[in-house]
């Protein structure tokens, strides 16, 4: 695998500290115990609680992610994996949730807007993980991995 203008290291490791410093501050953001906003009987407090719970779930998930598809980058990188476990192993989650509108709306802006911050952050990642695949792919030409072959045929003849 060659870098590519979008995966070199200089940009790996900008996103990596990047990603770093969002996780801090997603840490901070939802460290319960230091929430005494959150210490109410009940109601309206249970489902700010609740809401930011989920909300605490989704994002520190979406950053677990996003520095884990960092971190595999970094040790191709640094010659510690092989581009076959990097495109193997590398591959960052499409798709994942994102934040509810009606348990955003009950959260702080603060932590909204950090919210959303992670989420566009997790986007460039998932961009940049389609684009250096779909690159890969063409630069492999429409030759079809012979796993791939292997399969359809078993499953065809299966069927």
């Amino acid at each position: 695998m060659e870098h590519t203008s979008n995966l070199n290291p200089r940009i790996i490791e900008s996103l990596y500290v990047e990603g770093l410093m969002l996780s801090d501050d997603v840490r901070a953001a939802f460290d319960l115990s230091r929430r005494p906003e959150l210490d109410g009987e009940c109601g309206r407090e249970d489902e700010g609680r609740i809401a930011l719970s989920c909300e605490a779930l989704r994002t520190t998930t979406r950053m677990m992610h996003a520095v884990a598809w960092l971190l595999n980058h970094r040790a191709y990188l640094n010659g510690e994996i092989s581009a076959f476990q990097l495109k193997r192993h590398g591959r960052i989650a499409g798709g994942l949730p994102e934040a509810d509108p009606e348990r955003l709306a009950l959260l702080e802006p603060d932590v909204r807007e950090l919210i959303r911050a992670t989420e566009r952050f997790y986007a460039r990642l998932v961009r940049l993980d389609t684009g250096w695949r779909e690159r890969e792919q063409a630069s492999h030409g429409d030759a079809v991995p012979a796993i791939r072959r292997l399969r359809d045929r078993l499953s065809r003849s299966v069927h």
